[in-house]
């Protein structure tokens, strides 16, 4: 009985022996199937030729005309901006009354224009380059004077700009108006006033004029200056000279 023991675990341990030998060999071979799949490499699909892509074409401003002129933030989807017509020119200021003129002296520094702002106003000697009133007397070019007016120039004769005493002429009308067979008389011109016999305005430190109407004679002397008349081209001319 115990011989049939022994036999029968032999016989278990043979076949438990067998089982593992053959699980270690599959198990091996199950391995190098394994290696040789992994080891084996597919072969890549041949790929398709490559397609160029078209050019891109350049950026052109023209391109985006359209966009620009449709704006969205404007009224009238116009870019075009309307521009106001320019404002006319003020029309220029008007010319004051001209300066009058009662003569003009040349005692040796240049000629000396006695000129007033306006009729009846006091006169004053000017020379070239002074002011007048709203004028300057820019050039005395011969009879001409040439006179400025913030940017014009006025250009007169002495003959134009002398002050002229106005004559009544009442007489002549009341002659035409009067009927026929009725004599009317006119009233005689009053006579000129005469000046003061002493120096008048004040031409320079050394000079004055003369008053209109000094019937004085030459040579006088009153308050320190000497009277003096001198023949011009434009007639005699008068001052008065202080004595040194």
């Amino acid at each position: 009985m115990k011989r049939k023991l022994w036999l029968l675990n032999f016989v278990l341990i043979a076949a438990i022996a067998a089982g593992a030998w053959r699980v270690r060999k599959e198990s091996e071979a199950f391995k190098a199937r394994e290696r040789a799949t992994l080891a084996k490499k597919p072969a890549a699909p041949a790929l398709p030729p490559a397609q160029s892509a078209p050019p891109t074409p350049p950026v052109a401003a023209a391109s985006y005309l359209e966009v620009a002129q449709k704006f969205l933030w404007s009224k009238d989807r116009n870019s075009q901006v309307i521009v106001d017509p320019p404002k006319p020119p003020d029309p220029p200021k008007p010319l004051p009354p001209l300066p009058s003129v009662h003569g003009v002296l040349n005692l040796g520094t240049g000629p000396i224009v006695m000129m007033s702002e306006k009729q009846g106003a006091r006169q004053r000697g000017i020379q070239a380059g002074e002011s007048i009133g709203q004028f300057k007397l820019v050039s005395i070019e011969g009879e001409e004077l040439v006179l400025a007016f913030e940017n014009r120039t006025v250009k007169k004769t002495v003959q134009e700009l002398t002050e002229r005493l106005e004559t009544p002429a009442a007489g002549g009308a009341a002659a035409q108006s009067a009927p026929a067979g009725v004599v009317t008389t006119s009233s005689a011109l009053p006579p000129a006033p005469s000046g003061k016999p002493e120096p008048g305005a004040k031409l320079t430190d050394t000079l004055s004029a003369c008053q209109a109407g000094d019937t004085s004679p030459p040579g006088s002397v009153v308050n320190g200056m000497r009277k003096v008349v001198s023949q011009t081209p434009f007639g005699p001319a008068c001052r008065w000279e202080s004595i040194k």
